[in-house]
């Protein structure tokens, strides 16, 4: 049955069984323009998983990835006598790893820009992807449930709430990608 028939006959059972292009349907097919990958990072092996994911998106829509690493603010307890010590410059130690991590996880080919904000990681990845125009952001998710997820919160969670761009959340028992 050729797809007119089957239009006129059930055009129900056409949309489902994808026999009626975009174009017939009244809605072009979308472009998809990706020009820069946000990838917030924290050193862990898990959040190094984003980057098996980002670097091949990249490389098939040319796009540049932008490395984030999220500085937390420290927490003040006035309880203490003494102030919490702080490092002379956390960022250059910072810039050095993820240097260190484009050069060993990312093809010399792929466009790499770092980035480091100081702030909470949700908000410090929303605001790094608006100001840095990303989009798309590629992140990993521990996936916790219940008491858990109540006690710790979801940071991506937060994230893809507002996030002004798509956001790719990979599950920690993810089947490889490549």
């Amino acid at each position: 049955m050729n797809t007119a028939a089957l239009e006129k006959s059930d055009p129900a059972a056409a949309r489902s069984s994808g026999r009626i292009s975009s174009e017939k349907a009244g809605a072009p097919a979308p472009q998809i323009h990706i020009k820069n990958i946000l990838v917030p990072v924290d050193f862990s092996e898990l959040s190094l998983k984003s980057l098996q994911y980002a670097v091949p998106l990249a490389q098939q829509y040319g796009a540049k990835l932008t490395v984030l690493y999220v500085v937390e603010p420290l927490a003040y307890a006035p309880e203490l006598p003494y102030g919490v010590p702080f490092p002379p410059d956390p960022e250059a130690g910072v810039r050095k790893e993820l240097e260190e991590l484009c050069k060993t996880r990312i093809p010399a080919g792929v466009p790499v820009d770092l980035a480091i904000r100081e702030d909470f990681a949700p908000s410090g990845v929303v605001e790094a992807a608006r100001s840095l125009c990303a989009d798309l952001i590629v992140t990993t998710t521990h996936g916790r449930t219940g008491i858990q997820h109540l006690f710790m919160g979801s940071t991506v969670e937060k994230i893809v709430q507002r996030a002004p761009c798509p956001v790719l959340v990979l599950n920690e028992r993810e089947q490889e990608f490549v």
